[in-house]
């Protein structure tokens, strides 16, 4: 570990590392039988739902807390269906079981924005049948139909006055059957949903109460740390076994394949033990790889023919037809994950079953890995997801899982593998960098007739779900592209895959967070080609009534942008649609004589479909601006001597407090399904904050990090 890197140099240096990932499907009401947790409680009708006589409700909530709100907004989505007083609610974490896994995926995860979205039926079902289970058995309680009884907080209501409480009613309601389409609320009905609530994990973690998967501890367990290659494509020559176990704690050296890990009773003495290891490495399989290799690397790639990820019309006439086009390249880095708690597992493999204990995103995948490890079947591997301290997609990767289920094996005890800060920014699967060169063309009347768009990057999905590349077409590598929120008759999108050692994996908005701020900043550039205002052009080539339409105009409103600017400042703006919602965003910045930036405002206007949790909703669109801004200006990992040169936050500077702008959030308001929230609300902030740089320098960045020297070289 890097001796200069402090705790104080860390916390000033990683303030605002947080956070901030459909097909009809038929939706089922799961029994409980799966999913362990609370002891035996009379009225358990779904998985994810049960009253106890005390009236206390509890959801069982299967998607992992990465600090995005979800254990809230799941427990009100269901609280208001079934119509329960939110002061007894209580919300509780599931084991990895199968009715919590994602009627689209068919696998329990969290990423892609989609834990409310992809469960916004099957959550209201679940607390309207358990609403209409404990009417039916008031009404036959009192003898009378159930369609004179009313469910109110908490209670049913009789005509006359009397009342039950739920938790009086639990037992008789679970004698009933779960009906399998009960009658959902209409929005007008909501008393819970679009309303502001109290975090219900706030108050642990304030108290210091939540135990994340660093601080989790079993009896019997030790620690352990993995000495891992230091540069691609290296091999295990030798170490000193006989040094790490003189270290004081160290009580095994475990050599396991490409690697060697070090288990000790405490974290410092494994950390002690494998520097005392001496490991020898062999050389790198790309020597020559460095950040100027890299970017050859990406160059010679747009050269190359690619496959066709997209075509719609005839773009290469149209181009040739065009009474004005332009052309332009984007170069965006690769970029780590940078969570604030490092990668941890605690495996414990026993003769007749293995427990993880793991924030993990993927729950399922984490399930499948131990049992092909440990030869157990799947349910006999019982996975508790601890709270995460961030994630962004990296919790779904299976080393710390691997790792931990073998030292488990191999030592006969409870194991907790953890990664240091070092570990983490060498073995992260970054968000893989891209490079892209575009061209469109505009009639007489300024409109964008054509639009040719080749984009270089490598492919993430190769690597996770091999089947979903058809073709030489990675779709999260194009996300953004093929269905950007304009009209385009033609359109061109070529996609060439890069292929080089550095491991890549999905990131925050994924390709998303990548494409947007190229296809947004060429936006810009043909507005100022075609002398348009970049709002007015940008709605002139959506549908007028669409999402994307309103959630510009959304912003534009919100954010003054026909009024007049501050002096000294120029504004930006810029849209994405993914995830199913839609969100914009208006920057307002100055440029100092030198070539600094300072954003004083940020505008975020988001549709989300039904806002379920607002205030989740607006703590996710302040994180998408930060985490935006974060790498707009400073965020890019470093390569050298073949293998990852950027070691820690010294080196890979995040945006700190004093860099916060003023942000605004506007909810546009509608009764639409659910859409995502966390993935949609990123992409927008860089291009805006570029576009509005232009504005007030008339110098175009196109390359992220910003490279601020070209401001200086243009004043």
């Amino acid at each position: 570990m890097k001796s200069e890197m402090t705790r104080r140099t860390f916390l000033q240096q990683s303030s605002l590392v947080i956070a901030a990932a459909t097909f009809s499907n038929s939706i089922s009401l799961f029994n409980a039988s799966l999913a362990r947790g609370a002891s035996s409680l009379p009225f358990k009708p779904h998985a994810f739902l049960e009253i106890s006589t005390d009236d206390t409700v509890t959801v069982w909530v299967g998607q992992t807390n990465l600090g995005q709100g979800t254990h809230t907004g799941i427990p009100m989505i269901i609280a208001d269906e079934l119509d329960a007083d939110w002061e007894t609610v209580q919300v509780k974490m599931a084991l990895a079981a199968e009715p919590f896994k994602s009627p689209v995926w068919h696998a329990q995860a969290t990423g892609g924005s989609s834990s409310i979205r992809h469960r916004w039926d099957l959550l209201r079902k679940v607390g309207a049948a358990a609403r209409q289970m404990l009417v039916e058995a008031a009404a036959g309680k009192w003898g009378i139909d159930g369609k004179k009884c009313v469910a109110r907080e908490g209670k049913v209501l009789h005509p006359d006055g009397r009342s039950l409480t739920y938790g009086q009613l639990a037992q008789a309601a679970a004698k009933r059957p779960v009906p399998e389409n009960p009658t959902l609320k209409a929005p007008k009905e909501y008393r819970i949903i679009g309303t502001p609530r109290k975090r219900l994990d706030i108050p642990e973690k304030v108290m210091g109460k939540t135990v994340f998967g660093m601080d989790f501890n079993v009896p019997g367990m030790c620690i352990a740390v993995v000495a891992r290659p230091p540069r691609y494509g290296a091999s295990l020559q030798s170490y000193d076994e006989k040094a790490a176990l003189a270290v004081k704690g160290v009580v095994n050296v475990v050599p396991l394949e490409g690697r060697v890990a070090v288990c000790a009773e405490t974290t410092y003495a494994a950390i002690k033990g494998r520097e005392a290891l001496d490991v020898r490495w062999s050389g790198a399989s790309h020597p020559d790889l460095d950040d100027d290799a890299i970017d050859a690397v990406f160059k010679a790639h747009l050269e190359k023919s690619g496959a066709v990820a997209e075509k719609r019309g005839d773009t290469a006439k149209a181009l040739a037809n065009a009474d004005k086009t332009l052309a332009q390249s984007y170069k965006l880095p690769y970029i780590s994950h940078a969570q604030v708690e490092p990668i941890n597992c605690t495996a414990h493999v026993e003769k007749t079953r293995c427990r993880i204990w793991m924030p993990t995103q993927g729950q399922t995948a984490t399930q499948s890995t131990t049992a092909k490890l440990t030869g157990l079947p799947v349910e006999k591997v019982e996975v508790m997801t601890l709270p995460a301290g961030g994630g962004f997609g990296l919790r779904g990767e299976q080393d710390a899982v691997v790792d931990s289920v073998l030292l488990s094996k191999s030592l006969n005890r409870p194991v907790k593998v953890i990664w240091t800060r070092e570990d983490d920014f060498a073995n992260d699967r970054f968000r893989p960098a891209s490079q892209c060169n575009i061209k469109a063309g505009l009639d007489k009347d300024g409109k964008v007739i054509a639009w040719s768009h080749k984009v270089a990057a490598p492919s993430v999905m190769s690597r996770l779900m091999p089947q979903a590349v058809q073709n030489g077409i990675d779709p999260d590598a194009v996300h953004g592209l093929g269905d950007m929120p304009y009209a385009f008759t033609n359109l061109n999108v070529n996609y060439a895959m890069v292929d080089l050692p550095i491991t890549v994996g999905w990131w925050r908005s994924v390709g998303y967070s990548v494409n947007a701020f190229a296809v947004e900043s060429f936006m810009d550039e043909l507005a100022h080609a075609a002398g348009k205002d970049p709002v007015a052009f940008r709605l002139a080539h959506m549908e007028k009534g669409s999402r994307a339409h309103g959630v510009l105009s959304l912003a534009a409103e919100k954010g003054g942008w026909n009024l007049p600017v501050p002096e000294g400042r120029a504004r930006g703006v810029a849209v994405t649609a993914c995830f199913e919602s839609f969100a914009a965003h208006m920057a307002e910045v100055s440029v100092g004589e030198k070539g600094s930036i300072r954003v004083h405002r940020i505008v975020c206007a988001i549709d989300c479909g039904t806002a379920v949790y607002p205030d989740a909703i607006r703590a996710q669109a302040e994180s998408g601006v930060i985490m935006g801004l974060s790498t707009a200006f400073y965020e890019k990992i470093r390569f050298s001597d073949g293998g990852v040169k950027t070691a820690n936050y010294d080196e890979y500077r995040v945006l700190t407090i004093s860099e916060v702008p003023e942000i605004e959030v506007y909810i546009a308001e509608n009764d639409l399904k659910a859409g995502g929230v966390g993935e949609p609300v990123f992409p927008s902030v860089a291009p805006a904050v570029a576009n509005a740089i232009f504005k007030a320098t008339g110098v175009r960045l196109r390359e992220l990090p910003f490279r601020r020297e070209l401001l200086v070289k243009s004043g």
